[in-house]
């Protein structure tokens, strides 16, 4: 596939990264010389540089010739009229834009995207993508992340497993004869950084990060089995009231209105503008790392503490003080991974990371197949695609023991009419079927030919 990336920040080059992996042609456009020669020196990709915008530019890049365009500068009106170029001029297929301003975000604007204004086929927030995962947390705050798929029938579920997990040392396949209504099975363990797909003898270790794929209406009873809580989180603090803050207590304000929430910034002109925005918070004004300011915000009570500034370093520091004060679970916005090493021993309980989120949402149209949802895990490392069985994979109406998947990849469950499967060895997967893979990255053309299509759903 050739593909055409506008802007080589970390986005650009993460998208870059991945699809130039899986041997897709990749022209990166930006008009940072730096930056282009940063990614011209790790990658095997084209670079250009110029304005993503310009016509010129475009047809340099050989966009008459391009399956997809994905826009992903530092300016969303970049963005916008670089897919809106590439398909009047050039006839691109699939434009993907990230836009980040809440003024086009808004409800009240989206048919500009929706109804042909602008020709843009994927539009991407990254705000209301971090806002959606922080929202989650507060329903499920043993999770490390929740990722949900098909209405949320079936979760996918990160926890960190403690000392005191009942159930470590336990074979997977024992796990299901002692609770064999547990609707859940474990799909991914990360073990001192290193991640693998576990078969039925594998065994679950202290520190270990275990991915559970499960049936949503059993989350209580799942994370209780692991040795989590189970309870919602009612008492919030944020700290950090830009864009993104104010964005995640609107989203909590909505989604989970028994929740009590304390925002804390530190600029009192904007402390003032987000209380006017803001019902049934209260917003402090002071510094989060300040002892009395956490005091105030009666940190030692709270469930739950979301760090939103924009530097990675208040995030960590912050959420390490608000557990050190009494805060029962904290959670960061990280930008970059430089503190990723380090999260489990530092006591920061959930990373969200903008970067990973966007890189998802973009990946869900390059994947081959009738894909609902993809989300990459673990900067790439692998994937968890939600797609559904066509009459042309090699897998429909033959029991899974039958067709044995690589190493790298494991079915975690099917969903046939509003149904949850999760799947063993007899198991067939019928035409319609959605059908949930994990799979490790270097396995991801595998799913693609297990599921292949016919060229109208590339």
């Amino acid at each position: 596939m050739n593909v055409i990336i506008c802007g080589a920040g970390e986005v650009g080059y993460n998208i870059a990264r991945l699809l130039s992996d899986e041997k897709n042609q990749i022209t990166i456009i930006d008009h940072d010389e730096d930056r282009i020669e940063q990614i011209s020196s790790k990658l095997d990709v084209r670079t250009l540089i110029g304005y993503a915008a310009h016509p010129n530019i475009l047809k340099e890049a050989e966009a008459d010739k391009t399956d997809m365009l994905i826009a992903v500068t530092q300016s969303d009106e970049i963005n916008m009229i670089a897919c809106q170029i590439a398909n009047s001029l050039f006839s691109v297929p699939i434009k993907i834009a990230r836009v980040r301003s809440e003024a086009y975000n808004m409800e009240e604007w989206k048919h500009l995207f929706s109804e042909g204004f602008f020709s843009i086929d994927a539009l991407i927030s990254p705000e209301q993508e971090v806002a959606k995962s922080f929202t989650r947390l507060v329903a499920v705050p043993g999770a490390k992340d929740l990722i949900s798929f098909d209405d949320d029938l079936v979760r996918l579920i990160e926890i960190n497993l403690a000392e005191d997990c009942p159930v470590l040392n336990t074979p997977l396949n024992q796990l299901t004869e002692i609770f064999p209504d547990l609707g859940a099975r474990v799909v991914y363990i990360v073990r001192n950084s290193q991640g693998f797909i576990p078969n039925k003898l594998s065994e679950m270790k202290s520190g270990d990060d275990i991915y559970i794929m499960a049936e949503s209406n059993k989350t209580e009873r799942v994370l209780s089995v692991f040795g989590k809580e189970t309870a919602r989180a009612r008492r919030i603090v944020i700290i950090g009231g830009g864009k993104t803050g104010l964005r995640v207590a609107k989203s909590i304000e909505e989604n989970e209105p028994q929740s009590h929430i304390t925002l804390i910034e530190n600029n009192k002109n904007r402390a003032e503008s987000i209380a006017d925005e803001l019902s049934k918070s209260i917003i402090l004004n002071g510094d989060a790392l300040d002892k009395e300011i956490l005091e105030e915000a009666n940190i030692a009570k709270a469930d739950f503490t979301f760090a939103l500034t924009a530097s990675d370093e208040i995030n960590t520091l912050s959420s390490i003080l608000a557990k050190k004060y009494g805060c029962h679970s904290s959670a960061a916005l990280l930008s970059e991974n430089r503190y990723s090493p380090f999260i489990n021993s530092l006591g920061i309980d959930a990373v969200v990371n903008p970067r990973e989120l966007t890189v998802s949402r973009i990946l869900r149209y390059v994947r081959k197949g009738k894909v609902f949802q993809v989300q990459s895990l673990r900067e790439g490392e692998a994937e968890v695609i939600e797609l559904e069985a066509i009459e042309s994979s090699i897998l429909i109406g033959v029991p899974l023991r039958e067709k044995p998947l690589p190493d790298g990849v494991a079915i975690g469950a099917l969903i046939r009419d509003k149904s949850v499967i999760l799947p063993n060895g007899s198991t067939t997967i019928e035409v319609g079927d959605r059908v949930i893979v994990f799979a490790k990255h270097d396995f991801i053309t595998e799913i693609e030919k297990i599921f292949s299509v016919g060229i109208g759903f590339y």
